[in-house]
């Protein structure tokens, strides 16, 4: 799984209820240092579907997209293994290293 699979799978973790493309789209510009574009997050959401990690489904209709449904999604139990698995790994590198400093 990429570092971006990762990312989209913490904004759709985060976002709960709320969590659709957009949702996702807006959560991941605001967070990161990163340009992200809509297709950026919309193919990757239906991989991570598609491999299970996440479930998606139609939500209500809304008065804001002129009573259309959004695409919401939700993480799988193999999607939040998928992130305790990542999050392990990556707390485990960082283990003895030194203090990052900038050089000057």
């Amino acid at each position: 799984m990429s570092r971006s699979d990762e990312m989209i799978l913490l904004a759709v973790w985060k976002l709960q209820d709320d969590a659709y493309g957009a949702s996702v789209l807006k959560y991941l510009q605001e967070r990161t240092s990163e340009d992200w574009s809509i297709a950026g997050v919309y193919a990757p959401l239906k991989r991570l579907t598609s491999l299970g990690l996440l479930r998606s489904f139609t939500g209500l209709p809304t008065h804001e997209r002129g009573g259309r449904r959004k695409r919401m999604y939700n993480l799988t139990v193999p999607g939040y293994r998928s992130l305790k698995r990542a999050q392990a790994e990556y707390e485990s590198m960082w283990i003895g290293l030194p203090t990052l400093k900038l050089a000057t």
